[in-house]
């Protein structure tokens, strides 16, 4: 089967509950034996990493299924196989690279008077900011993929508004105040989805 069917998690809602839930292949397989085609219909399936429904054309058989959604996302198994091949060959380069930078006097006059001097000091500084761009950046995709769904299936929800706000404001209190008298699995799927959405601090 497919690599491409495997490779993300997926949960699959029909109404407000959760069916089931791994990978698309599992999931496909599981609601195609255990549903009916009018139900098949109604299921609406979620990327866990997006939040965003995936189409799936429920027709024929299981295999039919599969084959197809293997040709629609493509299989990536022999790309990763040539890349891990390719990584696993001799030894990473671990030196330093030189390089010019251009600073102000007073740039200069204070990662001299820093330990270790400028190279040690603009190395961690650099460090931490990707730390700090890497954290923004799983904020970001926590809450456009939460947002993603709850907009898919909690739009009509008491508190809908005031839940995105309280998401987007990094307010985790307010946000499962917000949210605590939803359908349960709703609530909880928006939970897992949000797990990053929040500052460290405020978690």
């Amino acid at each position: 089967m497919s690599n491409a069917l495997t490779r993300f998690s997926c949960t699959a809602f029909l109404g407000v509950g959760v069916v089931a839930s791994g990978s698309l292949q599992h999931v496909v397989t599981t609601v195609k034996d255990a549903l009916s085609d009018r139900e098949l219909t109604q299921l609406l399936i979620f990327n866990d990493s997006t939040g965003k429904p995936i189409d799936v054309d429920f027709r024929g058989k299981t295999d039919d299924v599969l084959k197809r959604l293997g040709e629609q996302f493509g299989d990536s198994s022999s790309t990763e196989v040539n890349h891990q091949t390719t990584r696993r060959v001799g030894r990473p380069k671990l030196g330093v690279v030189s390089g010019e930078v251009t600073l102000l006097p007073r740039h200069w006059e204070w990662l001299k008077c820093q330990p270790g001097g400028a190279s040690v000091t603009l190395r961690k500084l650099i460090d931490e900011a990707r730390r700090a761009g890497e954290q923004q950046s799983t904020i970001r995709e926590s809450q456009e993929a939460t947002y993603n769904f709850m907009t898919a299936m909690a739009g009509d929800f008491h508190q809908y508004e005031e839940a995105l706000r309280a998401l987007y404001a990094g307010d985790l209190d307010r946000f499962y105040h917000f949210i605590d008298d939803w359908a349960p699995d709703i609530r909880n799927h928006v939970k897992r989805l949000a797990a990053n959405a929040f500052p460290e601090e405020n978690l």
